[in-house]
């Protein structure tokens, strides 16, 4: 989809839609004023034949308005102007595409005016890119009537240039969160860990340093935990790592971020039930997340020194698979008793972490995974879980939580509950009781911090929205955690 800023008085296009703001008490915004003047009151009509009150999302269309040349006119509730700010102008702008995308018409022009000014309207662009993902590179027999019709938006503002300009620091973004969306939309056949491994080679053209270790170069490590969990599968495991060096002192200490990559997760030897099994192409939404995240500050060029580390491994129940029971050495040199297979992601993070810690002693680690589905029970679908070691880091997050519209929830990490991991045989097990499996899963991962600053996001419940009501977020793949982590940096870790 093309996406242009054009001058607010610029001509309606013959048959386009056209989407104007209303707010509370549908007060017309001044478009929507003089549009509705100049198609004799059109709007003011419909208005009084519905029951639209200008709330966020709510929307009103109006075929073939008089005297206007446009072949729709889509009034969009904006809710409350003194509050109107950029975040709520993203969404705005995506419930227009929403309401028009599948109309036939081919353009869409959004009239802005002044509201909003120039990062307004590079908000409103970057809430349409968003809001017009779809993945469909498999679908070989829809109808064409089922697909999106809109090929190019105009948002018409006082200031195109400007709004130009602002999109331009935007668009990477966009760009990073489509990528990672499209990662974890992917099935298993097709982004396997060496395929996946493959992508992100790609992306050394940004100016990312890539490099990817195999099972050979793991295993002379000692990476006992992320093997195992791979051992079953005729793929081979993966450990990709990204660096980005665009501080000010290339070899000053980097911020790290870890993301679980299990390309699909059977639960190995304790296998899931059947139903619903095709959701974990799903599990390497961390990975997903982290790679997304490398892009974006790749893009935008971002002044800091990063890392990201991609733990790709496949958990299949094969005759050579890992079996309850077995006991596995980690990294760290710490041995885990495995008792069940499906707790795997945290053996994939320790000997991630580990490495990420060794190697680079970052800043701080912040890992990314689908890890629990605990968590979905204690949070819902809305809110991702947050664990953390450090208070400080803590409220960066949940502040860049809030400043992107990633929703973070912040979980304890109660030392009494630690005892829950003690393993008769070796220095842990993989999994505690049932009750509070989200928790003893980052105590899990906390052993192998050795103290650094950390934070652990299960974003189990957020990295795919199989029936998603957000506007920008079309059902499926999110792309969860990508804007949170690149505001963390801009707001904090950039010289």
């Amino acid at each position: 989809m093309q996406i242009e800023f054009v001058a607010a008085d610029a001509p309606l296009a013959a048959g386009s839609a056209v989407a104007v703001l209303a707010f509370d008490k549908a007060v017309l915004s001044p478009e929507a004023a003089r549009l509705d003047t100049e198609s004799g009151g059109a709007v003011t009509r419909a208005l009084g034949a519905s029951r639209f009150t200008g709330a966020v999302g709510q929307t009103l269309d109006i075929l073939a308005p008089v005297h206007l040349a446009c072949g729709r006119l889509v009034v969009v509730g904006a809710g409350d102007l003194a509050n109107l700010d950029s975040a709520r102008l993203e969404l705005v702008a995506a419930h227009a595409y929403q309401a028009v995308k599948t109309s036939g018409a081919t353009q869409l022009e959004v009239r802005l005016g002044d509201v909003g000014g120039a990062q307004g309207a590079a908000s409103a662009a970057f809430g349409l890119r968003l809001a017009s993902y779809r993945f469909d590179r498999y679908r070989t027999t829809e109808k064409p009537e089922a697909k999106p019709s809109v090929s190019l938006v105009q948002i018409a503002c006082t200031d195109p240039s400007g709004a130009k300009a602002a999109y331009a620091a935007l668009a990477g973004l966009a760009n990073a969160v489509l990528f990672a969306r499209d990662l974890v939309s992917e099935p298993a056949n097709i982004l396997y860990p060496e395929a996946f491994a493959r992508r992100v080679r790609e992306l050394a053209s940004l100016g990312l340093e890539v490099e990817i270790l195999g099972e050979k170069e793991m295993q002379a490590l000692g990476m006992g935990a992320l093997l195992g969990v791979g051992q079953g599968s005729v793929r081979e495991s993966q450990l990709a790592v990204l660096q980005w060096k665009g501080g000010s002192d290339p070899n000053a200490p980097p911020v790290a971020f870890i993301g679980k990559g299990v390309c699909f997760d059977t639960g190995g030897i304790s296998l899931k039930p059947a139903d619903g099994m095709e959701e974990m192409v799903t599990d390497m939404g961390g990975a997903a997340a982290v790679t997304g995240l490398m892009y974006a500050l790749a893009a935008r060029k971002a002044k800091v020194n990063a890392v990201g580390i991609l733990g790709l491994v496949e958990n299949m129940p094969d005759g050579n698979a890992q079996r309850p029971g077995d006991v596995v050495t980690t990294l760290s040199g710490q041995t885990v008793e495995v008792i069940n297979t499906d707790a795997e992601g945290r053996l994939v993070l320790a000997d991630a972490i580990w490495y990420c810690k060794e190697r680079f002693k970052p800043r701080f680690m912040i890992d990314l995974a689908t890890l629990t589905g605990a968590i979905i029970v204690a949070l819902g679908k809305d809110y991702a879980g947050l664990f953390s070691n450090n208070d400080e880091l803590a409220d960066q997050l949940l502040a860049a939580s809030k400043a992107s519209g990633e929703a973070l929830w912040r979980m304890p990490l109660p030392p009494q509950y630690d005892k829950n991991l003690d393993s008769a045989v070796a220095d842990m097990k993989n999994v505690g009781p049932r009750y509070g499996g989200s928790i003893t899963a980052a105590l899990f991962i906390q052993r192998f911090v050795a103290g650094l600053p950390w934070a652990h996001l299960d974003i189990a419940s957020t990295a795919h929205k199989p029936n998603s009501t957000v506007p920008t977020i079309p059902s499926g793949a999110t792309g969860f955690g990508v804007r949170l982590l690149d505001r963390l940096v801009a707001d904090h870790y950039e010289d």
